[in-house]
């Protein structure tokens, strides 16, 4: 079994914590003895390929996505395989995301920084607003690249699919649902019986260091690859979390 928290802010996310620099996240990943994590700005790909190629150094398989507001203010979480897709969608989240200006002073700053803390872009628009696609646009596209979708932290009250539509459309393709790291999947699951049937994640949404892997899953894999994670998400039993 191998441990994944598959929900993960860095400095870029105006709400994430200046600390949450690449070689940060992966030492504490290394720390609480992470395998397998998520990199999921506010709809922003631009820090995760960086954070991934450091990775290689610490034995840490990093899925390269971000968390996206869909126009219902509903968070999702989406993974690419490769750069060409991930890049693919970064332009999809540049062109839906409202050219509303990032106020760092009030929001926060959004930088993509380097190994060394050194900053390489800052992000302009304010990340957290919601995009002008709706939940089942967002989700078509990620899987016409062949991605993972997870609806984020569908038990908080705010920015979730329960939240925000009181359901789970029952014609929504989703790999998984994710649970937040302050949900009882016990608790959950006897208020929501008609949710039983779907796969369960939980994982930490960290925006500060000290909450890294404070919650993770449990993934059942022998070889860590975009497919077999994907698969193992797909395949999960409630008793991983």
């Amino acid at each position: 079994m191998l441990r994944a928290d598959l929900h993960i802010h860095t400095v870029l996310s105006p709400c994430g914590d200046l600390e949450m620099s690449p070689l940060s996240i992966l030492e504490a990943a290394r720390k609480q003895k992470l395998d397998i994590i998520g990199i999921t700005d506010h709809n922003s790909t631009r820090q995760s390929k960086i954070i991934r190629d450091a990775a290689k150094a610490f034995g840490i398989f990093v899925l390269t996505g971000a968390e996206v507001t869909t126009q219902e203010e509903a968070h999702c979480l989406a993974f690419f395989a490769d750069d060409a897709r991930l890049d693919v969608f970064q332009k999809y989240l540049d062109k839906h995301l409202p050219d509303f200006p990032n106020n760092p002073e009030k929001f926060g700053y959004q930088v993509v920084v380097d190994t060394q803390d050194q900053i390489l872009y800052e992000e302009k628009k304010l990340l957290i607003s919601a995009l002008d696609q709706s939940l089942e646009e967002v989700e078509k596209y990620v899987h016409s690249l062949e991605g993972i979708f997870i609806p984020a932290h569908i038990d908080k009250s705010r920015f979730s699919i329960l939240s925000q539509l009181g359901f789970v459309p029952p014609d929504l393709s989703c790999e998984a649902l994710e649970l937040s790291p302050h949900c009882d999947p016990a608790t959950f699951f006897q208020t929501h019986p008609e949710l039983t049937s779907y796969a369960f994640t939980q994982s930490s949404d960290a925006h500060y260091i000290p909450d890294i892997g404070k919650s993770f899953t449990l993934l059942d894999l022998d070889v860590t690859s975009f497919s077999a994670v994907r698969h193992a998400i797909q395949h999960l039993k409630r008793d991983r979390i």
